[in-house]
């Protein structure tokens, strides 16, 4: 038995988001991915006209002027920026102190973080979030959202799978 291992702790290798340097490359890439297709979803894809894809799905550039899926588009966009800045620092101290082990969590909280910083440069940058992703049929259609949006709701389905489904550690 090592020494490590007599004094209780764990000799195994900590989650890879559970580290600062993959987590914070991870962040990068997904706000760089973010940002280059709004780029070019808004120099290429008409205003507000729909370009089918396959049945069901759509783009259609839009201007969101709330948060995710237009919540919130009649408040004040300094109070939305300071609302994501704040969400982003609680969901870095909710990285900080979730376990190592936890690494379902951690991913959620990258992805959430990624989203919520892809929006914030559009809002910086235009005043306004580029939304291009439609889902829709004859009668009934989802609201318009962008990478940024799926990453934020991808990222807070990883965190609710790893409280209902990821084995807790016992505190000691």
């Amino acid at each position: 038995m090592t020494e490590s291992e007599t004094h209780g702790q764990s000799t195994a290798k900590p989650a890879l988001f559970s580290r600062p340097l993959p987590i914070l490359i991870f962040i990068v890439v997904a706000v760089v991915l973010d940002q280059a297709i709004k780029i070019m979803v808004d120099h290429w894809l008409p205003l507000q006209e729909m370009v089918p894809v396959i049945p069901m799905l759509a783009l259609y550039r839009t201007y969101n002027l709330g948060v995710a899926f237009s919540m919130l588009s009649g408040m004040d966009g300094w109070f939305i920026v300071g609302m994501r800045l704040v969400i982003v620092a609680f969901v870095l101290w909710l990285w900080w102190r979730t376990p190592d082990h936890r690494w379902l969590a951690h991913l959620g909280f990258a992805l959430i973080i990624a989203g919520a910083l892809g929006n914030l440069i559009d809002r910086f940058l235009y005043g306004h979030v580029i939304d291009y992703i439609l889902f829709h049929t004859q009668t009934w259609s989802f609201a318009v959202f962008n990478l940024a949006d799926s990453f934020i709701t991808v990222g807070a389905g990883c965190v609710i799978l790893d409280e209902l489904l990821m084995p807790k550690k016992p505190k000691t």
